[in-house]
C-alpha cells in the first residue's frame, strides 16, 4: 500500500514596519510559528522598513518587484503579510505577485477553524471568517480563483467566498442566533457557579505560554498541550482543591496574541468574558521568551479592551527552569507573582498557597450557630469556605469560618 502525504505549502513571510529591526523580525518569527501551526513551510522572511505601508500595495513599488522575484526564484506557493491588508492591497499584491496572498488575520482565522472542536467554537470561528470575508467580496474574482485549497480556505469553505454579500449576511444572522443560544447556556452555567459560591479562577495569558500544561499539572487533567500557537481553542473548566480543602474552578481561556483580529475578539467575547466574571486572574507568562514584556502588554491591553479590570491578579512566570539563575522578573499589574515550571512541577505548591491567600482576602468572617435542621447550610460553609473551628453542641452546629462574600450574604438573608 502506497501512502501519500500532503505537501506543505511553501510561503514567504513579509512585513512593512517602522519599528526597529529586532521587534519587526520578532513579529515575523511569531508569524512563522503561526504558519507552522497552520501546516506551512516558511521559505524566507521579507522585511521592508518604511514610515507607513503603501495604501494601495502595502509595500513600496521597488520592494514589491523584489518580492515578486523572490517568489519566482523560491517557487513559493504564497505570501503571508504580517498585518491585516485592505481589500485593495490584497487584490493589488496578488495581481503583481501572481500568487496566493494572505494576511495575518486570515492565517489566524484559518488556525482557529482547524482547532475549533465544540459547537460554540465552530460557530464563533465561522462567524469571524464570514465577517472578515464580507468586506472583501468586491473585485476579488481573480484572487478567489487563485486561492484553491489549503491555508486560508478552511472553515466555511471556498463556496461561501463566492456567494454574494446578501447570502453571507443571511448566514451571519443565522450564526448569531445559534451563538445567542450557546451564550445563554454559558450564562446559566455561570449563574449556577455564582449561586453555589464556587470561586472561579480564570487562566489567561499569551498563546503558548503553558496554560494547558499548568491546568494539567494542577488538576491531573489530560488537556491537549502542544508547543504550538493556539493548540487548544475551546475553553476548559476543571476543579481544583487548594490547601485548606478550598474548592475552586480553574477556567482556561483562548490564548491572546499580538494583532488579534477584532472579528475574533467580538466572536469569542462570550468565551473571553469568563475572565470578566472570575474571582481571580491567573496570568501565565512564558518567562523564557525574549518578547515576554511585549506579550504581557498584549494580555493587559486585551483585558482592558474586554473591560476586565479591578480583578486580583497572580502572575505565574512559567518555564523558569530555562532561565539563568538570578534572572529578574516582575509584573507591576499583579497583586503577587510566583516562579514556576508547569512541565516539571516546580513552584506549584507556592502558586496554590498564593491563590488561597488572594481568595482569603475576598472572604468575610462568620461565627454562627446552625440548628441541626440547617445542616445543609453548614455543609455549604464547609464546602465553599475555610472552617477554622467546628463543634456540635446541644443548641446546634457551632462554626467559625471564612466564607465568600456572596455566601455570607445568602446565609444572612436566610437567617432573617
Amino acid at each position: 500500500m502506497i501512502e501519500t502525504k500532503e505537501r506543505p505549502e511553501k510561503v514567504i513571510l513579509a512585513a512593512v514596519s517602522d519599528r526597529d529591526a529586532d521587534s519587526a523580525l520578532a513579529s515575523l518569527e511569531e508569524l512563522g510559528a503561526l504558519a507552522d501551526t497552520a501546516g506551512a513551510e516558511v521559505l524566507e522572511l521579507f522585511l521592508q522598513t518604511r514610515e507607513h505601508p503603501h495604501p494601495g500595495t502595502y509595500f513600496g513599488s521597488g520592494k514589491l518587484e523584489e518580492l515578486a522575484e523572490r517568489v519566482r526564484e523560491l517557487e513559493a506557493d504564497g505570501v503571508i503579510c504580517d498585518d491585516e491588508l485592505t481589500p485593495a492591497q490584497m487584490r493589488n499584491i496578488s495581481s503583481i505577485l501572481d500568487t496566493k496572498v494572505m494576511d495575518r488575520t486570515l492565517l489566524i482565522l484559518d488556525i482557529f477553524a482547524k482547532h475549533a472542536a465544540t459547537r460554540e467554537g465552530c460557530i464563533q470561528v465561522e462567524l469571524a471568517q464570514l465577517r472578515y470575508r464580507a468586506t472583501r467580496l468586491t473585485g476579488r474574482g481573480a484572487s478567489l480563483s487563485r486561492l484553491g485549497g489549503g491555508i486560508g480556505t478552511r472553515g466555511p469553505g471556498e463556496s461561501k467566498l463566492e456567494t454574494d454579500r446578501r447570502r453571507i449576511h443571511e448566514r451571519i444572522s443565522v450564526l448569531k442566533a445559534e451563538l445567542a443560544d450557546v451564550v445563554q447556556h454559558r450564562m446559566t452555567t455561570r449563574a449556577q457557579r455564582m449561586k453555589n459560591a464556587v470561586p472561579v479562577i480564570a487562566v489567561v495569558g499569551y498563546t503558548n505560554a503553558g496554560k494547558s500544561t499548568l491546568l494539567n499539572a494542577l488538576t491531573g487533567s489530560d488537556i491537549l498541550a502542544e508547543d504550538k500557537l493556539f493548540a487548544t481553542l475551546d475553553p476548559t473548566t476543571r476543579k481544583l482543591v487548594l490547601p485548606g480543602a478550598q474548592e475552586v474552578l480553574l477556567t482556561d481561556t483562548v490564548g491572546f496574541i499580538n494583532k488579534l483580529p477584532h472579528d475574533l475578539i467580538d466572536a469569542f467575547k462570550s468565551t473571553l468574558e469568563e475572565a470578566k466574571y472570575a474571582d481571580i486572574l491567573l496570568h501565565v507568562v512564558d518567562a523564557s521568551d525574549p518578547e515576554m514584556r511585549t506579550h504581557m502588554d498584549t494580555v493587559y491591553r486585551t483585558l482592558h479592551d474586554l473591560q476586565v479590570e479591578d480583578k486580583p491578579i497572580l502572575t505565574a512566570f512559567n518555564k523558569c527552569d530555562m532561565l539563568p539563575e538570578g534572572a529578574l522578573l516582575y509584573d507591576g499589574h499583579a497583586d503577587d507573582t510566583v516562579r514556576i515550571s508547569a512541565l516539571h512541577g516546580d513552584g506549584l505548591d507556592r502558586l496554590q498557597e498564593l491563590l488561597q491567600s488572594l481568595l482569603q482576602k475576598q472572604k468575610v468572617w462568620i461565627d454562627r450557630v446552625f440548628s441541626y435542621a440547617q445542616a445543609g447550610e453548614a455543609a455549604r460553609v464547609r464546602k465553599y469556605g475555610q472552617v477554622l473551628e467546628e463543634s456540635y453542641e446541644e443548641d446546634g452546629i457551632h462554626i467559625k469560618a471564612y466564607v465568600p462574600k456572596a455566601l455570607a450574604g445568602e446565609l444572612q438573608t436566610a437567617r432573617k
